[in-house]
């Protein structure tokens, strides 16, 4: 398609998505379309796929918990919402659609739940519309049981597959219908000018007592209208999610993609199978990921990083060379910027380690096994090695942060924040009462309770004087029969 066809045709689409149906086999409250595929639901898939298609609207048609779909997608923009109560078919849906669309331009039709339809295909289908024309995606399928087949005749040179003539579902198709291999996805487009009079027509003369929009073929047919298709040899980008079973396909499926994507640009997974990415993975050159890691949200890893096996990592930015050692725990915050995790060039997290919301480490920061931050900052050279909490707080340059040492940064109503200035070396097991600020250069003693601010360069101690009883006996256990007497 050329750009300033691929243009023309932006400016008049409209996009319906079908998200009425109850999903009954999904054995769940929640709503089909709500369910998650990658981190997001699955009408969101479809959502992004009309806005990258430059959509003026955007209309979805909602009808079992209409309320908690468009809850749901109430930060979404420039949406519309077209209530179908009751549930009386597809055609029935669009009806309720017909009033959000302009008379003039094209509407493209899609469902919520076929979460994985690609950009490149919508545009091939658009093009073949030539703007004017009704256009179905259709596919081959060896077992067609339970699609509408595409039913054709008036074969010749020009057209050896012959006009489309109807789409008969499969509770109205005949034996030899039912034997027909071309199927509709569910996936149309139809020139507004035609589609609302269409929709006026519809009856619900069928098996199951609904208003079909595959009848909108068989009124072009009897119109004289042209009818053209364009066929896709991807069953998964319009594969639907009916159960769960098949939600779970699909997810290894788009992991998949994902991670086929991932390595044709550079990445070096482990194990392809074995990644999880649910949001958005931006991955620079030389980025090494091994087996069982899951990255939640938008995930920056710039150019040699490298990421140890079952590490979750979410909100984050892993700026070049740092090295995430197992196990690690990354958990920003999407929200707020300034919650996102960043972790500096060359540093080194890990193995063990949690990094909680406001985390933000520097160049070559050592963080250690059993470490917790939240809320703090690690400036340049930084350390703590092991078995250490460290939240609301910011630490100098070379600051040494000793095992089982922690910022009492909670007074049971409010945070309060520790101030540890460069170079300054906390003994094992100290305790920081914040608010706090521990002098540059300074030394804390082991075992250390700190609650007042420290001078530079000095070595502060805090210790009760050690007071030894010489001959002390421990208490003896009593014995059983001695109980209760």
């Amino acid at each position: 398609m050329q750009l300033s066809q691929a243009h023309t045709l932006e400016s008049q689409l409209d996009v319906v998505i079908m998200a009425g149906g109850k999903g009954t086999r999904m054995k769940s409250r929640t709503p089909k379309v709500l369910h998650t595929l990658g981190g997001q639901t699955l009408i969101e898939h479809v959502i992004h796929m009309a806005e990258s298609l430059g959509a003026r609207n955007k209309v979805v048609v909602v009808g079992h918990g209409a309320q908690e779909v468009q809850a749901a997608l109430s930060r979404v923009s420039g949406l519309r919402f077209a209530l179908q109560e009751p549930q009386l078919g597809t055609g029935h849906a669009l009806q309720t659609a017909a009033p959000h669309l302009p008379d003039e331009g094209l509407t493209l039709v899609l469902s919520g739940d076929v979460p994985l339809i690609q950009r490149e295909t919508l545009e091939l289908l658009l093009a073949a519309s030539e703007g004017h024309c009704l256009t179905l995606l259709n596919l081959y399928k060896d077992e067609p049981y339970g699609y509408g087949r595409i039913v054709r005749g008036g074969k010749n040179a020009q057209n050896p597959l012959g006009g489309i003539q109807a789409i008969v579902e499969e509770k109205d198709a005949s034996a030899d219908e039912r034997g027909i291999k071309e199927i509709y996805s569910g996936v149309m487009v139809v020139p507004n000018r035609l589609l609302k009079p269409w929709l006026k027509r519809l009856e619900p003369n069928n098996a199951q007592n609904e208003y079909y929009l595959t009848d909108l073929v068989k009124m072009a047919h009897e119109d004289a209208q042209p009818i053209q298709s364009y066929i896709t040899r991807n069953e998964l980008e319009v594969s639907g999610v009916n159960d769960a079973v098949q939600l779970a396909q699909m997810e290894r499926a788009y992991q998949a993609q994902l991670a086929r994507s991932l390595m044709l640009s550079g990445v070096r997974l482990r194990d392809p199978a074995r990644i999880d990415v649910r949001g958005e993975l931006v991955c620079a050159a030389d980025v090494e990921i091994d087996v069982n890691c899951v990255f939640v949200g938008k995930v920056i890893l710039e150019s040699g990083v490298r990421i140890e096996p079952n590490c979750v990592i979410a909100h984050a930015r892993i700026k070049a060379g740092a090295h995430i050692k197992a196990f690690t725990h990354i958990e920003g915050d999407a929200l707020q910027d300034s919650t996102l995790v960043e972790v500096g060039e060359l540093a080194q997290v890990g193995p063990f380690t949690r990094l909680r919301p406001g985390a933000k480490l520097g160049r070559e920061v050592h963080v250690g096994n059993f470490v917790e931050i939240k809320n703090a900052s690690l400036a340049a050279g930084a350390k703590a090695n092991h078995l250490a909490y460290i939240g609301d707080a910011s630490l100098g340059e070379r600051v040494n942060y000793g095992a089982g040492s922690i910022t009492a940064n909670y007074d049971g109503a409010n945070k309060h924040h520790t101030r540890i200035e460069a170079d300054v070396h906390v003994g094992s097991n100290s305790v920081l009462v914040a608010p706090v600020t521990i002098g540059a250069g300074g030394t804390i003693g082991a075992g250390s309770t700190i609650t007042k601010d420290t001078p530079e360069g000095a070595l502060t101690v805090v210790r009760a004087k050690a007071v030894s009883i010489m001959n002390w006996v421990r208490p003896v256990k009593k014995s059983k029969k001695n109980d209760g007497l």
